[in-house]
């Protein structure tokens, strides 16, 4: 998997959008400062999911949208999509199928945040888990920024580890760690969570198996008690169809009697129906007669009411007109009467007017007297006032003095009261004496307790000391081990740098060779330098002799005839692998093996001792012969070589070879050492662990006297202050008794005072007593006079206001009467107007005719006659009807008897129908009961009877009442609680096999994580080791592990540049850190290579020859990672295949311009 490309939309400085292809596995990214450069990088980090703005340089996530220039306004989103070319399924899961996967993140001016995974929205979350374990992510070891290298190997140890984790992949171990995790803590809640269901439901099903338990006791009851109600039944229906046909048989009586009086009835109405007739004929004469009457007397009263009419007319106009000369009489002397009183009214007014003058006279004589009064008795007020506030000044003293008095003689009943609680509290404190002894006893106590504590302390002390002798002799060791092991990491680095120099000094010069030898045999053939083992002390010569034939390769010569017939350019040295015979012993082949055909030009020549011999030998040397000394002087027949002491070839091969074979023995022996030093160490640890336990012990001891001390020191601190404050109430109970009698006397003095104050304030108030009286006789005769006069002035004005009144009354009722009279005057020519009208209609009646009068005597005997038929046919009428009476008094006795007897049928049937529908009740009830009538018959005690059954009905009912409430739904419930008890019980099972399996799981993952922790710290540290030498040209650098326990522990990282013995790796330069950081990441890359690498000025603090090591290394690791750098150095801008430059022409906006190298360099060449 590697990336496509980048489109870039209002992100930062890129305000337009932008594509940015990657097609090479090597692209630079140059520009000038300031121009987004790293917005490239920010734009990576920030859509794999970074939420920190200040990662981002910045302060809120909004700050990545464009937010305008002098010439572009500010927009609204920013967006950021990755292209993934995943054509070769690297990355798995569901999207494994896919080619190519897209990741986009977009962020608007709200701070919504959104991600799209191909298209489709997702979560943070899904971005991240699609990325791990493939180093990829927002803070990973691929994406470097600018000043990220250098803090990489500053890390602390555990942000280093965990750098190791993304390498090995271990991010979604811990990843699913966290998960599992997350289950097991939540199994765990659920786990405790049910088992306190299980507790409650335990005691739920005790208490619903008691319930249970009565609830079947109650239906067994319930049961019973239906039979019993069904036998009931079965009685009563017995009883009630008896009682039915006793009431059947009733009725039968009753309805022979009804019959009877229904026979009786009917012929009394067929003698009323006879009778009736009779007595309508009667009634029909009866009515004819009485008509006949009735007309006569009709004419009788007609003619009467002519006469009477004619005379009452008479005498209504006599009384009218005599009514009307009396009204007139009357009227007449009104008149005079109202004349009379005018006149007398009139001579009123003429008397009124001179008294009321006489009443405005005397009204203001008594207003004079009445201002005089008044002044003389607002003087004796303003007396008696000013008086009056000097009594009540002198009473308010006598009252003030008296409450004085009364307040200090209750102070001094309190002070008396006080000084007897105080001396009853002062006797009732304990006794000093007793606290004294309790003190001495509990000092003693303690005295013995501290003795103990000192023991242990001494003891305590001593096991302190072995520990800590322990401890020392530990840290020795460990000082020792860590020495070890600081030396086993030197040795392994230089041992990796000794490697990397031999093959480097052993590799080709010329890459042609290289490529030309690459597929044939002689490719693998040994090195000459790689055979020979040397004397010790001759390495230095034998390296300067065999030096042109120290990169030949050991082979026979037929294997070396094809390549060296095709060799086109370079050299080709090889030396045949047969050694000749056995040199001489004095000769330098004697002490050179391994060096095949060569055996032959060593035994040629012989070894001296120092320079003196060798030039000795010199001279009788035979032909072909030479001579050399251990120091490098080499001398032939006519010629002399000397090889000095400051070579260049002082680190020949054969020296790194001994060193590094040296190393490797001194590995060898220092891993035992460490086996050692690891077994002194848990020896040392167990003495500390025991001598811990100890200490324990007696901490446990000192904290158990501690506590009897501390419970001793309470006791008697609270005993000390109990003392101390006893002691200090007795000092208060005497201050505060010497301070009350003090008051006491104080105040006695006060009372005395005040006393003589109040009877002098008494003696004023009665010396005010005579001047009071005389005042108060003067102010009551001056109030009696000053009221005289106002109540002659009331009087006086009364009169006035009366006269007043009158003479106004007078006046109105003059005019009044004076209306009266013309009224009257009127009224009277009225009346005898009337008089003379009523006196001409009397003229004019007549009395009635002798005619009427003869008329009126017939009738009246006509209707005496009439009379007499009439009272006989009355009484004929009469008898009939009191035969029809009777008779009907016959016929109403036998409706009442009927009427009773039918009552008493209705109420007999209606017994027969109540005891029926009783009867059918029983038999409902038993229908409801779903009891078989016939059953209980044939099972029913032929003994029982209805009140015994009724007996055993209440007794089972009362059964069942004591049973007290009972819960029916117990049984089910308990059921049904026991079956969930069950499935908790199972799911108790389930959840502790989950948790078994989670804790599995977590072993397994820690295992795991434990096993390719390892795996790639060891590996990691190899690629370190062996990348460092390289970059380097030289020196050493190893990680180390803080701690024990390969899930916790953190990784240090240490580094020693060639020439340098540094402490620590913070006393590296910039550029040492950043060649370090750079061999790190490196050999992360190899083990767990990336699908890109992201590098942000990495090479900043470089100089150009480090430029080239780095150049050079991303080149080669190019091969399997994509390499996206920023650089300003031209050494590094060569090595890429692709320049993609940003500028920023326009000012605050970023632009892309993409070109290739190779297209380049062919366009240059072409022009």
């Amino acid at each position: 998997m590697r990336l496509k490309s980048i489109k870039l939309a209002g992100f930062k400085s890129f305000v337009d959008p932008v594509t940015v292809p990657f097609d090479s596995n090597m692209t630079a990214i140059v520009g000038p400062n300031g121009c987004g450069k790293s917005n490239v990088i920010d734009a990576v980090r920030w859509v794999m999911g970074e939420s920190s703005a200040k990662t981002l340089r910045g302060e809120s996530m909004t700050d990545v949208i464009f937010n305008g220039s002098t010439g572009r306004s500010p927009i609204g989103q920013a967006s950021i999509e990755l292209i993934f070319d995943n054509r070769d399924g690297e990355l798995g899961g569901a999207y494994a199928g896919y080619n190519e996967i897209a990741v986009k993140r977009l962020v608007t001016r709200e701070a919504q945040s959104s991600y799209f995974l191909n298209g489709q929205k997702c979560r943070r979350r899904d971005i991240a888990d699609i990325f791990l374990g493939t180093g990829l992510g927002p803070r990973s070891y691929a994406i470097i920024g600018q000043g990220m290298i250098s803090r990489l190997v500053e890390a602390r140890p555990e942000e280093l580890r965990n750098t190791l984790e993304e390498a090995a992949g271990i991010s979604k171990y811990k990843e699913r760690r966290r998960e599992t995790e997350n289950r097991l803590r939540r199994t765990q809640e659920n786990l405790e969570r049910l088992d306190d269901i299980r507790e409650e439901l335990d005691k739920q099903l005790e208490r619903l198996k008691r319930q249970a338990e009565a609830a079947k006791r109650y239906r067994s009851l319930k049961e019973e008690e239906h039979r019993l109600r069904g036998e009931l039944a079965v009685l009563r229906e017995r009883a009630l169809r008896s009682q039915q046909r006793e009431e059947e048989a009733r009725v039968r009586d009753y309805e022979i009697q009804v019959e009877r009086e229904i026979l009786g009835q009917r012929q009394c109405e067929t003698r009323l129906a006879e009778g009736r007739e009779t007595h309508d004929a009667v009634a029909a004469e009866l009515e004819s007669h009485q008509a006949a009457f009735y007309q006569t007397g009709a004419d009788i009263a007609r003619l009467e009411q002519s006469l009477e009419h004619a005379r009452q007319r008479q005498q209504q106009l006599s009384g009218d007109l005599e009514s009307a000369q009396r009204e007139r009489d009357a009227m007449a002397q009104l008149i005079e009467q109202d004349e009379e009183r005018r006149g007398e009214w009139d001579t009123r007014l003429e008397t009124l007017l001179p008294e009321i003058e006489m009443a405005d006279e005397a009204l203001l004589t008594l207003e004079a007297q009445l201002e005089e009064a008044e002044a003389s008795a607002q003087e004796c007020q303003q007396r008696w006032e000013a008086f009056s506030e000097q009594d009540r000044d002198a009473r308010h003293r006598a009252e003030r003095e008296q409450e004085t008095i009364q307040r200090l003689e209750r102070q001094l009943e309190e002070l008396t009261r006080e000084l007897e609680r105080r001396r009853q509290q002062r006797s009732e404190l304990p006794d000093i004496g007793d606290l004294d002894e309790e003190k001495a006893s509990l000092q003693e106590a303690l005295a013995v307790l501290d003795e103990r504590q000192q023991t242990l302390e001494i003891r305590r002390e001593e096991r302190q000391r072995s520990r800590e002798r322990a401890r020392e002799a530990q840290a020795e060791a460990l000082v020792a081990r860590d020495g070890e092991r600081e030396r086993q990491h030197r040795c392994q680095g230089e041992v990796a740098s000794l490697e990397a120099l031999i093959e480097a000094a052993l590799n080709d010069d010329d890459a042609s060779l290289a490529e030309h030898l690459a597929d044939h045999p002689l490719g693998s053939a040994p090195r000459v330098a790689e055979s020979l083992e040397v004397t010790s002390g001759w390495e230095r010569t034998v390296a300067w002799v065999l030096g042109p034939w120290l990169k030949a390769r050991l082979a026979e010569p037929e294997l070396a005839r094809e390549p060296m017939a095709s060799l086109t350019s370079g050299e080709l040295p090889v030396v045949s692998l047969q050694a000749a015979e056995s040199a001489p012993a004095e000769s330098l082949g004697a002490r050179v093996k391994g060096a095949g055909a060569l055996s032959t030009l060593l035994a040629a020549i012989h070894c001296a001792d120092d320079a003196t011999a060798a030039w000795q030998m010199a001279a009788d040397l035979p032909a072909g012969h030479s001579v050399i000394t251990r120091d490098g002087l080499w001398l032939g027949r006519g010629w002399a070589r000397r090889l000095g002491r400051d070579d260049a070839n002082a680190d020949s091969v054969l020296l790194q070879r001994q060193r590094r074979d040296a190393l490797v023995e001194e590995l060898a022996a220092l891993d035992a050492t460490l086996v050692e030093r690891d077994s002194q160490i848990l020896h040392w640890q167990s003495e500390i662990d025991s001598c811990e336990a100890a200490l324990e012990a007696l901490r446990h001891e000192e904290r158990e006297l501690a506590g009897q001390r501390q419970s001793r020191s309470t006791r008697l601190a609270a005993l000390e202050s109990r003392l101390e404050h006893v002691a200090s109430r007795l000092r208060e109970f005497d201050a505060e008794q010497a301070q009350s009698q003090d008051r006491h006397a104080t105040q006695r003095l006060e009372l005395e005072a005040a006393r003589e104050r109040w009877q002098q304030a008494l003696d004023r108030v009665e010396a005010n007593g005579a001047e009071r009286e005389t005042l108060q006789t003067a102010r009551e005769q001056s109030q009696a006079r000053l009221g005289e006069l106002r109540q002659q002035q009331q009087q006086t004005r009364q009169t006035q206001q009366q006269l007043a009144l009158e003479r106004q009354r007078l006046e109105a009722q003059r005019g009044e009467l004076q209306q009266q009279i013309e009224r009257s005057r009127g009224q009277l020519a009225r009346l005898d107007e009337r008089c003379e009208l009523l006196r001409e209609q009397q003229e004019t009646l007549h009395e009635p005719g002798e005619d009427q009068r003869e008329r009126l005597e017939r009738l009246l005997e006509t209707r005496s006659q009439q009379e007499a038929t009439l009272d006989r046919c009355r009484e004929r009428a009469s008898q009939i009807g009191e035969a029809l009476r009777q008779t009907e008094i016959d016929r109403q006795q036998h409706e009442r008897n009927l009427e009773g007897l039918r009552q008493r049928l209705q109420e007999a049937r209606m017994q027969v129908q109540a005891l029926t529908l009783k009867a059918d009740a029983q038999r409902e009830t038993l229908a409801e009961q779903q009891q078989d009538e016939q059953e209980l018959q044939e099972n029913l005690d032929s003994n029982a009877t209805e009140s015994a059954w009724q007996n055993r009905l209440e007794e089972t009912g009362e059964r069942i009442r004591r049973l007290g409430a009972i819960n029916l739904a117990a049984i089910e419930e308990y059921e049904q609680q026991a079956e969930r008890r069950d499935y908790l019980e199972a799911q108790h099972a389930e959840l502790s096999e989950a948790i078994e399996t989670l804790e599995r799981a977590i072993k397994r993952i820690d295992q795991e994580t434990r096993t390719r922790f390892k795996q790639t710290f060891e590996e990691v540290n190899r690629g370190l080791m062996a990348l460092f030498p390289r970059v380097f040209g030289g020196g050493a650098a190893w990680l180390t592990l803080t701690g024990e326990d390969l899930l916790e522990t953190g990784v240090a990282i240490m580094a020693r540049p060639p020439g340098k013995k540094n402490s620590t790796i913070h006393l590296l330069s910039g550029g040492e850190k950043a060649l370090t950081a750079l061999s790190l990441v490196f050999a992360i890359f190899q083990l767990n290579p990336a699908p890109f690498c992201m590098l942000d000025e990495v090479d900043a603090p470089l100089d150009d020859a480090n430029v080239g090591r780095y150049a050079k290394l991303v080149k080669e690791m190019s091969e399997s990672v994509q390499f996206i750098f920023i650089t300003h150095n031209k050494i590094a801008m060569e090595a890429a295949e692709r320049l993609m430059g940003v500028t920023m022409q326009e000012p605050g906006v970023s632009r892309l311009v993409s070109v290739g190298v190779d297209e380049a360099a062919s366009m240059a060449e072409a022009s």
